[in-house]
C-alpha cells in the first residue's frame, strides 16, 4: 500500500528519474504534487508496471495532479558532469518547471543534490514503492523517456531501442560491435564488457 504523505505540513512533491543506467540517451525526471485524495488502482513503482499500465495511469496523474513536469538532460551534458549530477538537474529542472512551488521534496534514492534553499527534502531508497507521488514521478519520467527512445528507433533500428530502451542489452551490445556508436550513445559510460572489446 503506498502512503499518501511524508509528512503533513508541507506542500510535498514527488521526484524520481529514468533511465540513469542506460547506454544511450537522454536521462529523464519528474516532479508531481499530488492532492491527498490521490487514488488509482494501478498506481505503483513504474518497473512493477507493464508498458500498457503505466500508459494508463499516466493521463490521469496529468489530469488529476496538482502540478507535474518532466525534464531531461541530454546526453552530451551526462558526459560533461557525469550520470549522477546529470541526474540531479535533471530533477532540479523538473521541480523549478512546477507551477505550484513545493514546500517539501521526496527523493527516489539515497542521495540528492539540494538547489533550493529553504526547501528541505527526504531522500527514500525505494522511494517509488513507497510513496504515492514518487511513484507517480517513476511513471511520467519513465514513459516520457521511453516515447524520446521509441522517436529514436525509428532512425536507428539496428540497436532495438524500441524494445530496449538504450538499456546494455545483448542485442544492443551486439549492434554497438557491429555498428559502432551512435551520437546518442554516452561516451562516458563503459559500453561493453572487457570481453567484447577485442572483437574489433
Amino acid at each position: 500500500m503506498l502512503r499518501n504523505r511524508y509528512q503533513d505540513e508541507f506542500t510535498e512533491a514527488g521526484c524520481d528519474e529514468a533511465g540513469r543506467g542506460c547506454l544511450a540517451g537522454p536521462v529523464y525526471a519528474a516532479a508531481v504534487i499530488l492532492p491527498h485524495d490521490f487514488k488509482h488502482k494501478l498506481l505503483n513503482d513504474s518497473k512493477q508496471l507493464s508498458d500498457a499500465q503505466r500508459r494508463e495511469v499516466r493521463p490521469y496523474i496529468e489530469e488529476k495532479a496538482i502540478a507535474w513536469a518532466v525534464a531531461s538532460m541530454s546526453v552530451d551534458e551526462i558526459d560533461e558532469m557525469n550520470i549522477l549530477r546529470a541526474s540531479f538537474a535533471a530533477m532540479h529542472k523538473a521541480i523549478a518547471q512546477l507551477s505550484t512551488t513545493p514546500e517539501f521534496l521526496l527523493i527516489d534514492g539515497n542521495r540528492f543534490k539540494p538547489a533550493y534553499p529553504g526547501i528541505p527534502h527526504a531522500c527514500i531508497i525505494g522511494g517509488d514503492g513507497k510513496y504515492k507521488s514518487i511513484a507517480a514521478a517513476s511513471i511520467l519520467a519513465k514513459t516520457y523517456r521511453d516515447d524520446y527512445m521509441d522517436a529514436l528507433h525509428e532512425e536507428f533500428p539496428h540497436y532495438d531501442w524500441l524494445k530496449n530502451k538504450g538499456y546494455g542489452t545483448a542485442k544492443h551490445r551486439a549492434a554497438i560491435v557491429a555498428h559502432g556508436l551512435t551520437v546518442h550513445h554516452r561516451k562516458s559510460f563503459r559500453q561493453l564488457p572487457d570481453q567484447l572489446e577485442f572483437t574489433f
